[in-house]
């Protein structure tokens, strides 16, 4: 089932014909997802108990870089990560945290606990639901971009 050149996502900019590669690859995600999950652990501790900030300030440091760097290495390798549900979920993860600036203190732990629920079911859902996109309406994947990009241009 081929989708009309207007709803195809054009190639280009974070969209590339080939999905990148980072150096490193797996093992880069791997050691950053560790370094995200140690920093989360470190902010939590400043969340749920009164310490000095100067104590968790540099794992709020190590949390907000890390994660920085997996979105950006997602979005890098190909752009599908933004339209399926495990980058929305991020971006609502993200969004969760920023309100919570906006929140009274108390409800700092009720933010931070739905950021980690937010990541842990988006990072251990399956994949017809992580790979689901909205916008198409069914699970939608890199290959199902080039089949209707081949699909477009095939006379």
């Amino acid at each position: 089932m081929s989708a009309p050149a207007r709803a195809v996502i054009p190639p280009g900019g974070l969209f590339p014909r080939r999905m990148r590669e980072l150096p490193g690859g797996r093992w880069t995600r791997i050691g950053l997802r560790t370094l995200h999950l140690v920093g989360v652990a470190g902010v939590g501790g400043a969340y749920l108990y009164p310490i000095d900030p100067a104590l968790w300030h540099p794992y709020l440091l190590l949390t907000l870089l890390s994660g920085a760097a997996l979105l950006l290495s997602e979005v890098w390798s190909h752009g599908i990560w933004l339209i399926q549900l495990r980058g929305l979920f991020i971006a609502l993860k993200c969004v969760t945290l920023g309100l919570g600036l906006l929140l009274p203190a108390t409800a700092a732990p009720g933010v931070l606990i739905t950021a980690v629920v937010i990541s842990g079911v988006i990072a251990h859902a399956p994949g017809r639901f992580r790979y689901y996109s909205p916008w198409h309406r069914r699970v939608y994947t890199y290959d199902d971009w080039l089949n209707e990009l081949e699909a477009v241009r095939a006379p």
